[in-house]
């Protein structure tokens, strides 16, 4: 399941949202179903669902458990902007420094964006 890459970071949990591994509002395995199956501790799976719950990954109900949050429209995105022109920006660096040009780097998310299922919407 993909939800095992997710420990410890959001950023795999949101590759398998987008590339729909992991449909808006799936049903998660509970912690302690988690952590047994991967023969962790279960702090360790409730610490990983609380940071995925704070960056609005997930939903966490106690009568439900957790679920992948919903995608929303009407979400306000200025934060998360933010915070992804800072990651793109040390991406953009080290390729850059790798060597990797312009255009290179644009066919490179070119690819990336063909294999997503999600559909972003154009800007009104």
């Amino acid at each position: 399941m993909g939800i095992t890459l997710a420990l410890g970071f959001g950023t795999p949990k949101c590759l398998h949202e987008t590339t729909g591994q992991l449909e808006p509002q799936e049903k998660l395995p509970t912690v302690r179903q988690l952590a047994e199956d991967l023969g962790i501790n279960t702090m360790t799976v409730n610490k990983a669902y609380s940071l995925l719950k704070q960056e609005g990954y997930i939903v966490i109900d106690r009568r439900h458990g957790a679920k992948v949050s919903p995608r929303s429209a009407g979400r306000d995105n200025s934060q998360p902007a933010e915070q992804l022109e800072e990651q793109l920006q040390l991406l953009i660096a080290q390729a850059a420094i790798e060597g990797i040009h312009e255009a290179q780097f644009h066919a490179l998310c070119a690819r990336i964006f063909a294999r997503m299922k999600i559909q972003i919407q154009p800007l009104a």
